[in-house]
């Protein structure tokens, strides 16, 4: 076995990529159910009655985590409802082999979105402990293309990260989801399932892409 493969009791998240595994805890706090409203797909208007191609929202419907373990399923459900797919967590969960430990790699939660997408995304890797500046401008293209096309990205990340308000959201390996740019993709809203006090937060598309470091998103 690859010695970088590590499970723990709480959850793991792999990823394989060109004949690399990263891996490692995927695990959230638990949140207690809650909806939000749907959400339009639309490019921002700065009041001008002209669109700002410098901010994109893509359509989509939140949904808490249930449980501590099912941030995969969550995320991949909000990512999905911007397609106009509701599918409950329940369902996802099977076809993602979530158990009591989580979601055992993003190559699932891509394999999953591509069921109901007809293979729209993709995964991808930050290998780094840190991302690199090659890495970071990855990230923020490929944000900017997929919700562009109106296709929210799922991010696994490991330990903490601080938003633009400078609170910070840590967490032992988690899944959430990218569902809106502005600055041009360099600030980036985030949907986190496994809070729904605080469903929405922006984010530094540098500190995501650390935040995402040794593991992968899906876009």
């Amino acid at each position: 076995m690859n010695p970088i493969f590590r499970r723990s009791v709480l959850s793991v998240a792999g990823l394989v990529m060109s004949g690399g595994v990263i891996a490692g805890p995927a695990v959230a706090a638990h949140a207690a159910p809650a909806q939000g409203r749907p959400v339009t797909s639309v490019t921002m208007d700065k009041g001008n009655g002209k669109p700002d191609k410098g901010e994109r929202r893509a359509g989509y419907q939140y949904e808490a985590q249930p449980n501590f373990f099912y941030c995969g399923p969550a995320s991949t459900r909000i990512a999905l409802s911007a397609e106009g797919k509701t599918v409950s967590q329940d369902e996802l969960a099977r076809k993602l082999g979530t158990t009591e430990n989580g979601t055992d790699s993003a190559i699932d939660i891509t394999r999953v979105l591509n069921e109901y997408t007809g293979g729209k995304y993709k995964t991808t890797e930050i290998r780094d402990d840190v991302a690199t500046r090659e890495q970071v401008e990855r990230l923020r293209a490929d944000i900017r293309t997929a919700v562009d096309a109106g296709r929210p990205v799922v991010a696994n990340i490991l330990g903490g990260a601080v938003d633009v308000d400078g609170v910070e959201h840590s967490y032992p390996g988690h899944y959430l989801t990218v569902v809106e740019y502005k600055d041009n993709g360099n600030t980036v809203l985030i949907a986190d399932p496994a809070d729904p006090g605080e469903p929405e937060y922006w984010m530094d598309v540098t500190e995501l892409a650390n935040w995402i470091a040794g593991r992968g998103y899906s876009s």
